[in-house]
């Protein structure tokens, strides 16, 4: 499974790589973020899952957490 790559680990490699944030970086985080939301609510709502067979933490780490 391809793990997906939160606003903050964005930023943060973006960060890395141009040694600085622009207010467009920026910007663009937080719409990752809030995509990332809608993304987490509506796959619980089609799954079901509101409270299901998984807690907050398995689907964060399921989701965003890579493989280190």
């Amino acid at each position: 499974m391809k793990h997906k790559q939160t606003a903050v680990d964005w930023l943060v490699d973006q960060y890395k790589k141009v040694g600085g944030i622009s207010i467009s970086m920026a910007e663009i985080a937080k719409e990752m973020e809030e995509q990332q939301i809608r993304d987490a609510y509506w796959a619980s709502y089609k799954e079901g899952q509101y409270s299901g067979d998984k807690t907050a933490d398995e689907y964060y780490n399921q989701t965003y957490k890579s493989e280190q």
